[in-house]
Protein backbone atom coordinates (compact mmCIF):
# COMPACT_ATOMS: atom_id res chain seq x y z
CA UNK A 1 0.00 0.00 0.00
CA UNK A 2 1.88 2.92 -1.26
CA UNK A 3 1.07 6.41 0.82
CA UNK A 4 1.97 9.85 0.20
CA UNK A 5 4.35 11.75 3.19
CA UNK A 6 4.93 14.43 1.16
CA UNK A 7 3.18 16.67 3.20
CA UNK A 8 5.51 15.04 6.70
CA UNK A 9 9.06 16.92 7.61
CA UNK A 10 11.70 14.41 5.91
CA UNK A 11 12.75 13.13 8.75
CA UNK A 12 9.45 12.05 10.41
CA UNK A 13 8.64 10.41 7.04
CA UNK A 14 11.39 8.26 7.11
CA UNK A 15 10.58 6.85 10.04
CA UNK A 16 6.63 6.87 9.75
CA UNK A 17 8.13 4.57 6.33
CA UNK A 18 10.02 2.36 8.63
CA UNK A 19 7.24 1.74 10.95
CA UNK A 20 4.74 0.78 8.06
CA UNK A 21 7.28 -1.51 6.13
CA UNK A 22 8.25 -3.07 9.43
CA UNK A 23 5.29 -3.55 11.95
CA UNK A 24 3.08 -6.88 11.44
CA UNK A 25 0.51 -6.00 13.75
CA UNK A 26 -2.32 -4.96 12.15
CA UNK A 27 -3.88 -2.77 14.63
CA UNK A 28 -1.06 -1.04 15.73
CA UNK A 29 -0.29 -0.29 11.65
CA UNK A 30 -3.99 0.75 10.95
CA UNK A 31 -3.48 3.58 13.26
CA UNK A 32 -0.55 4.97 11.59
CA UNK A 33 -2.34 4.65 8.05
CA UNK A 34 -5.31 7.06 9.06
CA UNK A 35 -2.81 9.18 10.70
CA UNK A 36 -1.12 9.51 7.17
CA UNK A 37 -4.76 9.80 5.44
CA UNK A 38 -6.15 12.25 7.75
CA UNK A 39 -2.66 13.88 7.15
CA UNK A 40 -2.03 14.52 10.74
CA UNK A 41 1.54 15.84 10.95
CA UNK A 42 1.44 16.45 14.52
CA UNK A 43 0.41 13.38 15.88
CA UNK A 44 2.71 11.67 13.51
CA UNK A 45 5.69 13.70 14.93
CA UNK A 46 4.51 12.66 18.45
CA UNK A 47 4.26 9.23 17.43
CA UNK A 48 7.74 8.57 15.58
CA UNK A 49 10.19 11.23 16.87
CA UNK A 50 12.17 10.69 19.96
CA UNK A 51 13.56 7.31 21.65
CA UNK A 52 12.05 4.69 23.87
CA UNK A 53 14.73 4.82 26.84
CA UNK A 54 14.61 3.65 30.33
CA UNK A 55 13.52 6.12 33.06
CA UNK A 56 12.90 5.71 36.65
CA UNK A 57 11.12 2.45 36.59
CA UNK A 58 11.95 1.10 32.98
CA UNK A 59 10.18 2.22 29.86
CA UNK A 60 6.94 3.52 29.69
CA UNK A 61 4.76 4.81 26.95
CA UNK A 62 1.20 4.97 25.36
CA UNK A 63 0.47 1.59 23.38
CA UNK A 64 0.25 2.88 19.67
CA UNK A 65 1.43 2.63 16.49
CA UNK A 66 5.00 4.46 15.72
CA UNK A 67 8.75 4.44 16.55
CA UNK A 68 8.19 6.55 19.69
CA UNK A 69 5.35 3.77 21.47
CA UNK A 70 5.13 0.80 22.58
CA UNK A 71 4.26 -1.74 20.18
CA UNK A 72 4.72 -5.13 18.39
CA UNK A 73 7.45 -3.94 16.79
CA UNK A 74 9.19 -1.41 19.39
CA UNK A 75 9.17 -4.52 22.02
CA UNK A 76 11.02 -6.77 19.74
CA UNK A 77 13.68 -4.27 18.52
CA UNK A 78 14.22 -3.20 22.71
CA UNK A 79 14.03 -7.27 23.40
CA UNK A 80 16.70 -7.83 20.58
CA UNK A 81 18.70 -5.49 21.73
CA UNK A 82 18.54 -6.73 25.77
CA UNK A 83 19.35 -10.03 24.22
CA UNK A 84 22.25 -9.32 22.33
CA UNK A 85 23.25 -7.19 25.36
CA UNK A 86 23.28 -10.32 27.57
CA UNK A 87 24.77 -12.49 25.49
CA UNK A 88 27.58 -10.07 25.30
CA UNK A 89 28.31 -9.13 28.83
CA UNK A 90 27.40 -12.87 30.62
CA UNK A 91 29.08 -15.49 30.27
CA UNK A 92 26.88 -18.42 28.90
CA UNK A 93 26.25 -20.43 31.79
CA UNK A 94 24.29 -17.11 32.39
CA UNK A 95 22.46 -16.69 29.29
CA UNK A 96 19.12 -17.06 30.99
CA UNK A 97 15.98 -14.52 32.05
CA UNK A 98 13.42 -14.53 34.75
CA UNK A 99 9.79 -13.12 32.17
CA UNK A 100 6.62 -11.83 34.62
CA UNK A 101 3.58 -9.41 33.10
CA UNK A 102 0.77 -7.74 34.76
CA UNK A 103 -3.20 -7.50 33.73
CA UNK A 104 -2.67 -4.66 31.14
CA UNK A 105 -3.58 -5.03 27.10
CA UNK A 106 -0.63 -6.74 25.25
CA UNK A 107 1.17 -8.06 28.67
CA UNK A 108 0.75 -11.46 28.40
CA UNK A 109 0.97 -11.60 25.00
CA UNK A 110 4.53 -9.62 24.76
CA UNK A 111 5.69 -11.72 27.70
CA UNK A 112 5.37 -14.45 24.95
CA UNK A 113 7.15 -12.47 22.30
CA UNK A 114 10.07 -11.50 24.06
CA UNK A 115 10.35 -14.96 25.08
CA UNK A 116 10.88 -16.14 21.78
CA UNK A 117 13.68 -13.69 20.83
CA UNK A 118 15.25 -14.66 23.69
CA UNK A 119 14.88 -18.00 22.85
CA UNK A 120 16.29 -17.52 19.23
CA UNK A 121 19.09 -15.99 21.22
CA UNK A 122 19.94 -19.36 23.00
CA UNK A 123 18.36 -17.74 26.57
CA UNK A 124 16.48 -19.71 28.76
CA UNK A 125 13.49 -18.03 29.83
CA UNK A 126 11.84 -18.75 33.06
CA UNK A 127 8.28 -17.42 32.64
CA UNK A 128 5.21 -17.05 34.86
CA UNK A 129 2.16 -19.06 33.67
CA UNK A 130 -0.24 -16.29 35.03
CA UNK A 131 -0.15 -12.73 36.43
CA UNK A 132 2.59 -11.84 39.03
CA UNK A 133 3.85 -8.96 41.12
CA UNK A 134 6.45 -6.74 39.76
CA UNK A 135 8.36 -8.06 43.65
CA UNK A 136 7.83 -11.21 42.69
CA UNK A 137 10.04 -11.18 39.13
CA UNK A 138 12.43 -9.40 41.31
CA UNK A 139 12.91 -12.18 43.74
CA UNK A 140 12.62 -14.71 41.06
CA UNK A 141 15.97 -13.40 39.14
CA UNK A 142 17.61 -13.76 42.40
CA UNK A 143 16.23 -17.29 43.33
CA UNK A 144 16.49 -18.85 40.05
CA UNK A 145 20.51 -16.93 39.84
CA UNK A 146 19.31 -15.90 36.64
CA UNK A 147 21.31 -13.24 34.10
CA UNK A 148 18.34 -10.79 33.86
CA UNK A 149 14.58 -10.22 34.46
CA UNK A 150 12.07 -8.40 32.64
CA UNK A 151 8.07 -7.85 33.87
CA UNK A 152 5.97 -6.32 31.52
CA UNK A 153 4.29 -3.46 33.47
CA UNK A 154 3.01 0.43 33.19
CA UNK A 155 2.60 0.07 37.40
CA UNK A 156 -0.22 2.53 38.16
CA UNK A 157 0.06 4.54 34.69
CA UNK A 158 -2.96 5.13 33.00
CA UNK A 159 -5.01 2.30 31.46
CA UNK A 160 -3.90 3.60 27.48
CA UNK A 161 0.48 3.15 28.93
CA UNK A 162 2.01 -0.30 29.11
CA UNK A 163 5.75 -0.86 29.71
CA UNK A 164 9.11 -2.50 29.88
CA UNK A 165 11.17 -3.31 33.33
CA UNK A 166 14.31 -4.98 33.00
CA UNK A 167 16.57 -6.32 35.82
CA UNK A 168 20.12 -7.16 35.73
CA UNK A 169 21.23 -10.64 37.28
CA UNK A 170 20.99 -9.19 41.21
CA UNK A 171 17.50 -8.84 41.17
CA UNK A 172 17.42 -4.74 40.70
CA UNK A 173 16.22 -2.61 37.72
CA UNK A 174 19.30 -1.82 35.42
CA UNK A 175 21.20 1.08 35.69
CA UNK A 176 24.04 2.43 33.22
CA UNK A 177 25.86 1.51 31.54
CA UNK A 178 23.15 -1.24 30.91
CA UNK A 179 20.25 1.11 29.79
CA UNK A 180 22.02 2.52 27.34
CA UNK A 181 23.92 -0.74 26.08
CA UNK A 182 20.97 -2.25 25.47
CA UNK A 183 19.41 1.28 23.36
CA UNK A 184 22.48 1.41 21.28
CA UNK A 185 22.16 -2.56 20.40
CA UNK A 186 18.72 -2.06 19.73
CA UNK A 187 19.46 0.96 17.27
CA UNK A 188 22.16 -1.42 15.49
CA UNK A 189 19.21 -4.06 15.20
CA UNK A 190 16.08 -1.91 13.94
CA UNK A 191 14.55 -4.28 11.59
CA UNK A 192 13.09 -7.81 14.27
CA UNK A 193 14.25 -11.41 11.95
CA UNK A 194 10.95 -12.95 11.04
CA UNK A 195 11.47 -15.88 13.09
CA UNK A 196 10.77 -13.03 16.02
CA UNK A 197 7.45 -12.87 14.94
CA UNK A 198 6.52 -16.20 15.39
CA UNK A 199 5.78 -17.22 18.81
CA UNK A 200 2.77 -18.95 19.13
CA UNK A 201 4.64 -22.28 19.34
CA UNK A 202 7.14 -20.86 21.76
CA UNK A 203 5.60 -22.68 25.09
CA UNK A 204 7.09 -26.10 23.61
CA UNK A 205 10.83 -25.20 23.38
CA UNK A 206 13.39 -26.63 25.48
CA UNK A 207 14.41 -23.54 26.60
CA UNK A 208 11.24 -22.28 27.74
CA UNK A 209 10.61 -22.72 31.47
CA UNK A 210 7.81 -22.12 34.68
CA UNK A 211 8.85 -19.80 37.03
CA UNK A 212 6.22 -20.85 39.20
CA UNK A 213 8.62 -22.46 41.46
CA UNK A 214 9.61 -19.77 43.22
CA UNK A 215 6.67 -18.30 44.29
CA UNK A 216 6.41 -20.77 47.29
CA UNK A 217 10.19 -19.74 48.17
CA UNK A 218 9.06 -16.25 48.07
CA UNK A 219 7.15 -16.58 50.41
CA UNK A 220 9.12 -18.29 52.94
CA UNK A 221 11.91 -15.97 52.83
CA UNK A 222 9.82 -13.37 53.41
CA UNK A 223 7.62 -15.05 56.63
CA UNK A 224 11.09 -13.45 58.34
CA UNK A 225 9.69 -10.37 58.59
CA UNK A 226 6.58 -11.53 60.32
CA UNK A 227 7.58 -11.01 64.08
CA UNK A 228 4.13 -11.32 66.32
CA UNK A 229 2.08 -13.81 64.60
CA UNK A 230 0.58 -15.07 67.66
CA UNK A 231 -0.91 -11.65 68.00
CA UNK A 232 -1.87 -11.49 64.52
CA UNK A 233 -3.83 -14.64 64.90
CA UNK A 234 -5.42 -12.86 67.62
CA UNK A 235 -6.40 -9.89 65.82
CA UNK A 236 -9.38 -8.18 65.95
CA UNK A 237 -9.04 -5.99 63.77
CA UNK A 238 -10.64 -5.81 59.69
CA UNK A 239 -8.58 -5.07 57.19
CA UNK A 240 -10.27 -3.60 53.68
CA UNK A 241 -8.11 -4.41 51.09
CA UNK A 242 -8.08 -3.67 47.49
CA UNK A 243 -5.94 -4.32 44.37
CA UNK A 244 -6.72 -1.24 42.41
CA UNK A 245 -8.24 -4.07 39.50
CA UNK A 246 -4.41 -5.19 39.07
CA UNK A 247 -2.43 -8.50 40.03
CA UNK A 248 -1.92 -8.09 44.03
CA UNK A 249 -5.07 -9.64 45.20
CA UNK A 250 -4.01 -13.45 45.62
CA UNK A 251 -0.50 -12.99 46.41
CA UNK A 252 -1.32 -10.51 49.46
CA UNK A 253 -4.45 -12.78 50.90
CA UNK A 254 -1.96 -15.28 50.94
CA UNK A 255 0.84 -12.67 52.36
CA UNK A 256 -1.75 -12.04 55.16
CA UNK A 257 -2.65 -15.52 55.37
CA UNK A 258 1.00 -16.48 56.69
CA UNK A 259 1.04 -13.46 58.40
CA UNK A 260 -1.76 -15.32 60.85
CA UNK A 261 -4.49 -13.06 60.08
CA UNK A 262 -7.89 -14.51 59.67
CA UNK A 263 -9.53 -14.98 56.37
CA UNK A 264 -12.74 -13.28 57.62
CA UNK A 265 -11.16 -10.60 58.70
CA UNK A 266 -9.93 -9.44 55.31
CA UNK A 267 -12.49 -7.44 53.58
CA UNK A 268 -11.84 -7.44 49.77
CA UNK A 269 -13.27 -5.31 47.51
CA UNK A 270 -14.98 -7.22 45.27
CA UNK A 271 -15.04 -4.38 42.37
CA UNK A 272 -11.30 -4.39 42.54
CA UNK A 273 -10.06 -7.40 43.09
CA UNK A 274 -9.70 -9.13 39.82
CA UNK A 275 -7.72 -7.81 36.92
CA UNK A 276 -9.10 -5.46 34.49
CA UNK A 277 -6.97 -3.39 32.03
CA UNK A 278 -9.66 -0.52 32.30
CA UNK A 279 -9.35 -0.02 35.86
CA UNK A 280 -13.28 0.99 35.62
CA UNK A 281 -14.21 1.94 39.11
CA UNK A 282 -11.27 4.44 39.71
CA UNK A 283 -10.29 7.90 38.54
CA UNK A 284 -6.66 7.14 37.82
CA UNK A 285 -4.60 3.55 39.12
CA UNK A 286 -2.88 5.09 41.64
CA UNK A 287 -3.63 4.57 45.31
CA UNK A 288 -1.48 7.47 46.42
CA UNK A 289 -3.55 9.70 44.93
CA UNK A 290 -5.96 9.45 48.27
CA UNK A 291 -9.63 9.92 48.93
CA UNK A 292 -10.51 10.70 44.73
CA UNK A 293 -9.32 7.66 44.30
CA UNK A 294 -9.93 5.51 47.52
CA UNK A 295 -13.97 6.00 47.64
CA UNK A 296 -15.15 2.62 46.86
CA UNK A 297 -12.27 1.44 49.51
CA UNK A 298 -13.46 3.54 52.01
CA UNK A 299 -17.29 2.58 51.39
CA UNK A 300 -16.68 -0.85 51.45
CA UNK A 301 -14.72 -0.27 54.86
CA UNK A 302 -17.25 1.57 56.66
CA UNK A 303 -20.07 -1.30 55.00
CA UNK A 304 -18.41 -4.05 56.78
CA UNK A 305 -16.82 -2.08 60.25
CA UNK A 306 -13.09 -2.33 58.99
CA UNK A 307 -11.16 0.26 60.30
CA UNK A 308 -7.96 -0.45 58.29
CA UNK A 309 -7.40 -0.01 54.72
CA UNK A 310 -4.62 -1.21 52.35
CA UNK A 311 -4.66 -1.24 48.78
CA UNK A 312 -2.03 -2.23 46.13
CA UNK A 313 -1.10 -0.42 42.73
CA UNK A 314 -2.07 -2.44 39.82
CA UNK A 315 1.67 -4.40 39.58
CA UNK A 316 1.59 -4.59 43.49
CA UNK A 317 4.71 -3.31 44.27
CA UNK A 318 3.73 -0.24 46.02
CA UNK A 319 1.07 -0.04 48.93
CA UNK A 320 -1.18 2.59 50.38
CA UNK A 321 -2.24 2.97 53.97
CA UNK A 322 -5.52 4.99 55.35
CA UNK A 323 -7.10 3.80 58.99
CA UNK A 324 -10.81 5.04 60.16
CA UNK A 325 -10.58 7.72 63.29
CA UNK A 326 -12.65 7.45 66.08
CA UNK A 327 -14.72 10.47 64.80
CA UNK A 328 -15.12 8.37 62.24
CA UNK A 329 -12.89 10.30 59.94
CA UNK A 330 -10.66 8.16 57.53
CA UNK A 331 -6.63 9.39 57.66
CA UNK A 332 -5.23 8.81 54.57
CA UNK A 333 -1.22 8.17 55.62
CA UNK A 334 1.37 10.03 52.78
CA UNK A 335 4.02 7.82 51.82
CA UNK A 336 6.28 9.73 54.24
CA UNK A 337 4.39 9.23 57.08
CA UNK A 338 4.30 5.70 56.40
CA UNK A 339 7.78 5.69 56.05
CA UNK A 340 8.53 7.45 59.56
CA UNK A 341 6.09 4.19 60.79
CA UNK A 342 7.61 1.39 59.12
CA UNK A 343 11.43 2.84 59.80
CA UNK A 344 10.20 2.77 63.71
CA UNK A 345 8.77 -0.52 63.19
CA UNK A 346 12.05 -2.64 61.77
CA UNK A 347 14.27 -0.71 63.55
CA UNK A 348 12.74 -1.58 66.79
CA UNK A 349 11.85 -5.16 66.03
CA UNK A 350 15.80 -5.71 64.55
CA UNK A 351 17.43 -3.99 67.73
CA UNK A 352 14.95 -6.19 69.96
CA UNK A 353 16.12 -9.48 68.24
CA UNK A 354 19.62 -8.25 67.45
CA UNK A 355 21.37 -6.72 70.69
CA UNK A 356 24.38 -7.69 70.13
CA UNK A 357 24.47 -6.27 66.31
CA UNK A 358 27.25 -3.97 65.24
CA UNK A 359 24.72 -1.12 64.80
CA UNK A 360 27.61 0.70 62.59
CA UNK A 361 26.87 -1.54 60.11
CA UNK A 362 23.16 -1.66 59.87
CA UNK A 363 21.44 0.70 57.21
CA UNK A 364 18.23 2.01 56.25
CA UNK A 365 17.86 4.21 52.65
CA UNK A 366 15.80 6.46 51.39
CA UNK A 367 15.31 8.96 47.91
CA UNK A 368 17.02 12.37 48.33
CA UNK A 369 13.35 14.08 47.87
CA UNK A 370 11.98 11.60 50.61
CA UNK A 371 11.50 12.48 54.43
CA UNK A 372 14.86 12.20 56.10
CA UNK A 373 12.97 11.30 58.88
CA UNK A 374 15.43 8.09 58.56
CA UNK A 375 18.37 10.62 58.74
CA UNK A 376 17.14 11.94 62.15
CA UNK A 377 16.14 8.33 63.57
CA UNK A 378 19.44 6.98 62.68
CA UNK A 379 21.25 9.73 64.35
CA UNK A 380 19.95 9.03 67.42
CA UNK A 381 19.66 4.89 67.17
CA UNK A 382 23.05 4.92 65.83
CA UNK A 383 22.31 2.61 62.91
CA UNK A 384 23.62 3.94 59.23
CA UNK A 385 21.08 5.93 56.72
CA UNK A 386 21.84 7.15 53.06
CA UNK A 387 19.63 8.43 50.98
CA UNK A 388 20.03 7.75 46.70
CA UNK A 389 18.23 9.61 43.74
CA UNK A 390 14.59 8.63 43.17
CA UNK A 391 13.88 5.42 42.40
CA UNK A 392 14.19 1.65 43.57
CA UNK A 393 16.27 0.85 40.28
CA UNK A 394 19.13 3.34 42.33
CA UNK A 395 18.02 1.87 45.69
CA UNK A 396 18.06 -1.70 44.45
CA UNK A 397 21.85 -1.33 43.15
CA UNK A 398 22.65 0.63 46.14
CA UNK A 399 21.12 -1.91 49.07
CA UNK A 400 23.50 -4.38 46.91
CA UNK A 401 26.42 -2.54 46.74
CA UNK A 402 26.07 -2.18 50.90
CA UNK A 403 25.04 -5.84 51.53
CA UNK A 404 28.68 -6.83 49.31
CA UNK A 405 30.39 -4.61 51.98
CA UNK A 406 29.63 -6.46 54.90
CA UNK A 407 26.97 -4.59 56.09
CA UNK A 408 23.02 -5.04 56.29
CA UNK A 409 20.26 -2.85 54.97
CA UNK A 410 16.91 -3.60 56.84
CA UNK A 411 14.44 -1.11 54.90
CA UNK A 412 14.74 0.70 51.69
CA UNK A 413 11.70 3.27 51.05
CA UNK A 414 10.77 6.35 48.86
CA UNK A 415 7.65 9.21 49.37
CA UNK A 416 5.81 7.64 46.67
CA UNK A 417 4.47 4.84 49.09
CA UNK A 418 7.11 2.08 47.75
CA UNK A 419 8.90 0.23 50.51
CA UNK A 420 11.80 -2.69 50.52
CA UNK A 421 11.68 -4.36 54.25
CA UNK A 422 12.28 -7.97 52.20
CA UNK A 423 14.52 -9.74 49.98
CA UNK A 424 13.52 -8.41 46.62
CA UNK A 425 15.69 -5.37 45.14
CA UNK A 426 12.97 -3.88 43.99
CA UNK A 427 10.04 -2.16 46.13
CA UNK A 428 7.24 -4.67 47.60
CA UNK A 429 3.63 -3.96 48.12
CA UNK A 430 2.89 -7.67 48.63
CA UNK A 431 5.67 -8.24 51.87
CA UNK A 432 4.39 -4.67 52.88
CA UNK A 433 1.12 -5.08 53.30
CA UNK A 434 1.95 -7.70 55.37
CA UNK A 435 4.43 -5.50 57.95
CA UNK A 436 1.73 -2.51 58.03
CA UNK A 437 -1.00 -4.75 58.87
CA UNK A 438 0.89 -6.70 61.54
CA UNK A 439 2.12 -2.68 62.97
CA UNK A 440 -1.28 -2.43 63.13
CA UNK A 441 -2.61 -5.22 64.93
CA UNK A 442 0.65 -4.74 67.47
CA UNK A 443 -0.68 -1.15 68.08
CA UNK A 444 -4.22 -2.28 68.77
CA UNK A 445 -3.25 -4.39 71.91
CA UNK A 446 -1.27 -1.39 73.28
CA UNK A 447 -4.67 0.60 73.03
CA UNK A 448 -3.07 2.74 70.32
CA UNK A 449 -3.98 3.60 66.59
CA UNK A 450 -1.38 3.59 63.33
CA UNK A 451 -1.95 7.48 63.53
CA UNK A 452 -1.19 7.74 67.37
CA UNK A 453 1.93 6.19 66.94
CA UNK A 454 3.09 8.45 63.90
CA UNK A 455 2.58 11.37 66.30
CA UNK A 456 4.70 9.60 69.07
CA UNK A 457 7.91 9.02 66.58
CA UNK A 458 7.16 12.50 65.65
CA UNK A 459 7.37 13.71 69.58
CA UNK A 460 10.67 11.27 69.80
CA UNK A 461 12.22 12.54 66.86
CA UNK A 462 10.52 15.68 65.75
CA UNK A 463 8.29 17.16 63.48
CA UNK A 464 9.19 16.07 59.89
CA UNK A 465 6.57 18.17 57.64
CA UNK A 466 6.95 17.55 54.04
CA UNK A 467 5.65 19.20 51.09
CA UNK A 468 6.10 19.40 47.15
CA UNK A 469 4.57 21.20 44.50
CA UNK A 470 5.83 22.90 41.23
CA UNK A 471 5.68 26.09 38.99
CA UNK A 472 5.15 26.28 35.33
CA UNK A 473 8.02 27.82 33.39
CA UNK A 474 7.31 29.93 30.51
CA UNK A 475 10.45 28.55 28.12
CA UNK A 476 13.29 26.43 28.94
CA UNK A 477 15.61 29.05 28.94
CA UNK A 478 13.65 30.40 31.80
CA UNK A 479 15.07 26.79 33.47
CA UNK A 480 18.80 27.66 32.43
CA UNK A 481 18.57 31.06 33.92
CA UNK A 482 16.84 30.37 37.08
CA UNK A 483 19.58 27.59 38.07
CA UNK A 484 22.52 29.68 36.52
CA UNK A 485 21.42 32.62 39.01
CA UNK A 486 21.51 30.49 42.17
CA UNK A 487 24.73 28.85 41.49
CA UNK A 488 26.60 32.00 39.78
CA UNK A 489 29.98 32.61 40.58
CA UNK A 490 29.54 29.06 43.11
CA UNK A 491 28.10 31.79 44.93
CA UNK A 492 24.87 30.39 46.02
CA UNK A 493 22.17 31.38 48.33
CA UNK A 494 23.72 32.09 52.20
CA UNK A 495 20.27 32.28 53.87
CA UNK A 496 16.63 31.15 53.46
CA UNK A 497 13.91 32.70 55.77
CA UNK A 498 16.76 34.52 58.10
CA UNK A 499 18.09 30.80 58.43
CA UNK A 500 22.23 30.57 57.46
CA UNK A 501 22.33 27.28 54.43
CA UNK A 502 24.64 24.53 56.15
CA UNK A 503 25.25 22.55 53.02
CA UNK A 504 24.41 22.80 49.09
CA UNK A 505 24.02 19.91 46.79
CA UNK A 506 24.38 20.33 43.08
CA UNK A 507 23.79 17.38 40.99
CA UNK A 508 24.21 19.42 37.96
CA UNK A 509 28.03 20.58 38.26
CA UNK A 510 28.42 17.66 40.61
CA UNK A 511 29.29 19.80 43.84
CA UNK A 512 28.17 18.81 47.69
CA UNK A 513 30.37 20.24 50.66
CA UNK A 514 28.41 18.27 53.23
CA UNK A 515 31.00 15.35 51.33
CA UNK A 516 34.89 14.94 51.24
CA UNK A 517 36.62 17.45 48.52
CA UNK A 518 32.69 18.52 48.02
CA UNK A 519 32.51 15.71 45.48
CA UNK A 520 28.93 14.25 45.85
CA UNK A 521 28.12 10.56 46.33
CA UNK A 522 24.99 10.74 44.41
CA UNK A 523 25.54 10.26 40.90
CA UNK A 524 25.31 13.80 38.82
CA UNK A 525 23.31 14.74 35.72
CA UNK A 526 24.38 17.59 33.48
CA UNK A 527 21.27 17.70 31.58
CA UNK A 528 18.80 18.14 34.64
CA UNK A 529 19.12 20.61 37.13
CA UNK A 530 18.70 19.75 40.99
CA UNK A 531 19.97 21.47 43.78
CA UNK A 532 19.25 20.38 47.86
CA UNK A 533 19.70 23.08 50.70
CA UNK A 534 20.19 21.88 53.87
CA UNK A 535 19.92 24.69 56.66
CA UNK A 536 21.52 25.06 60.17
CA UNK A 537 17.78 23.77 61.64
CA UNK A 538 18.20 20.60 59.81
CA UNK A 539 15.12 21.92 57.30
CA UNK A 540 15.83 20.74 53.72
CA UNK A 541 14.75 22.38 50.36
CA UNK A 542 15.26 20.92 46.82
CA UNK A 543 14.46 22.60 43.40
CA UNK A 544 14.47 20.16 40.54
CA UNK A 545 13.50 20.59 36.70
CA UNK A 546 11.18 18.12 35.57
CA UNK A 547 12.48 16.49 32.94
CA UNK A 548 9.47 15.80 31.07
CA UNK A 549 7.65 19.03 31.16
CA UNK A 550 7.88 22.76 31.63
CA UNK A 551 7.81 22.39 35.61
CA UNK A 552 10.37 23.82 38.16
CA UNK A 553 9.69 21.66 41.58
CA UNK A 554 10.23 22.19 44.60
CA UNK A 555 10.31 19.83 47.99
CA UNK A 556 10.57 21.26 51.24
CA UNK A 557 11.10 19.05 54.51
CA UNK A 558 10.89 21.20 58.17
CA UNK A 559 12.63 19.09 60.91
CA UNK A 560 11.49 20.83 64.67
CA UNK A 561 12.80 19.55 67.68
CA UNK A 562 11.40 16.61 69.85
CA UNK A 563 8.44 16.55 72.61
CA UNK A 564 6.34 18.48 70.54
CA UNK A 565 2.48 16.84 70.71
CA UNK A 566 -0.16 16.47 68.24
CA UNK A 567 -1.40 20.24 69.86
CA UNK A 568 1.66 21.68 68.49
CA UNK A 569 1.00 20.96 64.80
CA UNK A 570 -0.93 24.25 64.07
CA UNK A 571 1.85 25.99 65.00
CA UNK A 572 4.33 24.20 63.43
CA UNK A 573 2.21 24.07 60.41
CA UNK A 574 2.18 27.87 60.64
CA UNK A 575 6.31 28.19 60.79
CA UNK A 576 5.68 25.60 57.68
CA UNK A 577 4.42 28.15 55.68
CA UNK A 578 6.51 30.82 56.45
CA UNK A 579 9.34 28.99 54.96
CA UNK A 580 7.72 27.95 52.13
CA UNK A 581 7.01 31.59 50.99
CA UNK A 582 10.86 32.44 52.06
CA UNK A 583 11.32 29.27 49.42
CA UNK A 584 9.20 30.81 46.78
CA UNK A 585 10.09 34.45 46.97
CA UNK A 586 14.02 34.08 47.67
CA UNK A 587 14.90 30.85 45.33
CA UNK A 588 12.01 30.96 42.16
CA UNK A 589 11.68 34.69 42.65
CA UNK A 590 7.97 33.94 40.31
CA UNK A 591 7.80 38.15 39.38
CA UNK A 592 11.51 37.83 38.20
CA UNK A 593 11.53 34.37 36.04
CA UNK A 594 7.82 35.07 34.87
CA UNK A 595 6.87 31.70 36.77
CA UNK A 596 3.38 30.67 36.53
CA UNK A 597 1.35 28.96 39.67
CA UNK A 598 -0.20 25.73 39.75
Amino acid sequence: MSLNLDFLDRAVAEKVQFYLDHEKNAEFRSQVVELVQKKDGASLAARSVGKLLFGTAGIRSRMEGGLARLNDLTILQVTTGFAKYIQANLPKEKWSIAIGFDGRYNSKRWSQMVANVFIHHQIKVYIFSAVAPTPVVSYAVIELQTGAGLMMTASHNPKTDNGYKAYWSNGAQIIGPHDDGICALADLYPIPAASYWDYENVQNDPLYNSADVVIDKYFAIESSLIYNKKVNEQCPIKFTYSAFHGIGRDYCIRMFREFGFKAENIVQVKEQCDPNPDFPTIPFPNPEEGARVLKLCIDTADANNSTVILANDPDADRIQLAEKQKDGEWYIFTGNQMGAVITWWMWKNFKQNNPCADFSKVYMLNSAVSSQIVRTIAKKEGFKSDVTLTGFKWMGNEAEKIRNEGNQVILSWEESIGYMPGHTLDKDGVSSAGVFAEIAAFLQVQGKTLKEKLFEIYTEYGFHLVKSTYWVVPNPSVTQTLFGDLRKDSQYPTEIGGVKVRFVRDLTIGYDNEQPFNKPKLPISTSSEMITFTLENDNVITLRASGTEPKIKYYIEMITASEKKESDLVEVEKEFLKLEDAVVQQLLNPTKYGLIAR
